[in-house]
């Protein structure tokens, strides 16, 4: 009876012809971060504009084409995802202005890190650094010009160097309150029995356990192994680092611990980065870390500052996840996502708990890599197919927010062949290679083996599904009740009500 319904939206030829703009979007994906190594988020909107546009070209109707186009474009999520962006981006670009990162070098420093335990120090530093600006591709590319050729300098071992780099700026991707990833990973996860979506703060809270079960004992592997006798002089190395550190760098991690309370208090990621903004803009005012410049001005004919840059930044992401909200709204129009929806549905897979937890990660795996691990995008395109199938079994939001995430920020950041994350690493130094004699290339495969983040990552979600570790269902108004099966966790439920 399913397959006889009638779409709005037809093809010239099969329903198949709906994949056409997703095809050709996953096509320049792959271009831009492999072919071309363009890392830009406004190249990967216009990528995903123009196959919106070849696709409606297959259309019986194009009017009928674009109304589904705008259709997905104009849902609750897409409209809260943005506002969100918008402002933690401000936030992410405050802190970057602040000097994080260079108060974090002068700390390593000051407390005589070498060889692994800096490496291990880098894991760590980067890992604030991720959760506190919500970006990976900005940590990356911040952390890599300070801490790399410092941590060389300082005896650690390039790749596990590069590997502990990486870990962090996954990590603080995958539990940073203003991290695309987290926020679209809550925000696409509905609750059934009461209005509204997956809290940020509640997704974060629990999901630390999962993240820290991975970083601890790769914490523990970079300190390790870590080290290497790299043939270079310590006075080198002082220099590198007396020019890239700065105390006071650390003092901008109090608007961080005000956004991270605030954000547990109220479970509004709106007022959390609200009041994490004016902390921070007053904090760094006062300290001098910043000038009432460096928040707006305009020079020559343009508007500068932490605010305009948030924005700006954040221009090519909001486009991007248009781009691919209106690719999602021409599959759902055509009926192509009730046929997958069903089909796992009535899969032999979908017939127990941990076997629906399998579908959650594996299908946003295999989204996340023919993206090019660009996981964000990942999870808005998968992220309701996914609650659509695991709300079913009554899987709390948390749950199913934290299992796209996590497989998310595993496996497919470590293909050496699609993931972006692997390619700008790989820029990263070969920018540095050019700048210092002493920094060696770096092999992707090498970097995939040593990101020992998220590789435990991994492991920790196949175990949480496996054993049921963390399993949540949905209370009767939206209470997180924790057991393996839902009528353990109901029963537990009711019996803490008496």
């Amino acid at each position: 009876m399913e397959e006889k319904k009638k779409y709005e939206l037809e093809f010239r030829g099969t329903y198949l012809f709906a994949l056409i703009p997703l095809i050709l979007f996953v096509v320049g994906c792959i271009l831009f971060f492999v072919v071309f190594k363009t890392y830009n988020m406004m190249d990967l909107c216009t990528g995903g504009f123009a196959a919106l546009m070849i696709g409606s070209l297959f259309s019986k109707k194009w009017s009928v084409y674009w109304k589904a186009v705008v259709t997905g474009m104009q849902s609750r999520l897409v409209a809260e995802l943005t506002a969100i962006l918008l402002l933690v981006g401000m936030f992410g670009k405050l802190m970057t202005r602040g000097g994080v990162a260079q108060g974090f070098v002068w700390l390593g420093d000051k407390l005589g890190l070498q060889g692994g335990m800096f490496t291990a120090f880098a894991f760590i530093a980067t890992c604030i650094i991720a959760t506190a600006t919500g970006t990976s591709i900005g940590t990356l590319f911040t952390a890599f010009p300070i801490l790399y050729p410092s941590g060389l300098l300082l005896g650690a071992h390039p790749v596990f160097l590069a590997g502990a780099i990486l870990s962090g700026a996954i990590f603080g991707d995958n539990v940073g309150p203003v991290s695309d990833t987290t926020i679209v990973s809550a925000q696409t996860q509905q609750y059934m029995n009461k209005d509204g979506f997956a809290d940020i703060a509640g997704v974060v809270g629990s999901r630390m356990k999962y993240a820290m079960a991975a970083a601890i004992p790769a914490c523990i592997v970079f300190a390790i192994f870590g080290g290497a006798d790299n043939g270079l002089s310590a006075a080198e190395g002082a220099e590198l680092l007396a020019q890239n550190s700065d105390p006071k760098g650390l003092i901008m991690l109090i608007p961080v611990a005000i956004l991270l309370f605030t954000a547990f208090k109220t479970r509004s990621i709106y007022i959390a980065a609200t009041w994490g903004i004016i902390s921070g803009t007053i904090i760094g005012l006062v300290s001098g870390i910043i000038v009432p410049a460096d928040i707006m001005s305009v020079q020559d004919g343009a508007l500068q500052g932490f605010l305009s840059d948030g924005v700006n930044n954040m221009i090519g992401t909001v486009g991007y996840n248009y781009a691919v909200a209106g690719i999602v709204g021409v599959l759902t129009a055509s009926g192509f996502l009730d046929r997958v929806i069903n089909a796992l549905t009535n899969s032999k897979l979908n017939q127990t708990v941990p076997g629906t937890e399998w579908i959650c990660g594996i299908g946003l795996m295999i989204s996340s890599i023919v993206l090019g691990s660009a996981n964000g995008p990942a999870i808005l395109m998968y992220g309701p197919i996914a609650a659509d199938i695991s709300s079913k079994k009554k899987l709390h939001p948390y749950r199913r927010a934290n299992l796209l995430d996590g497989f998310g920020s595993g496996l497919p950041v470590l293909i050496p062949v699609t993931s972006a994350f692997i390619f700008i690493c790989i820029s990263c130094v070969n920018g540095l290679m050019e700048e210092f004699s002493f920094v060696p290339a770096l092999n992707p495969i090498a970097l995939a083996t040593h990101t020992w983040h998220c590789i435990f990552l991994f492991v920790a979600f196949a175990f949480a599904v496996i054993t049921g570790w963390g399993r949540a269902f949905e209370g009767p108004h939206g209470e997180v009740m924790k057991g393996k099966t839902y009528e353990e966790a109901l029963a537990k439920f009711e019996a803490s009500q008496k």
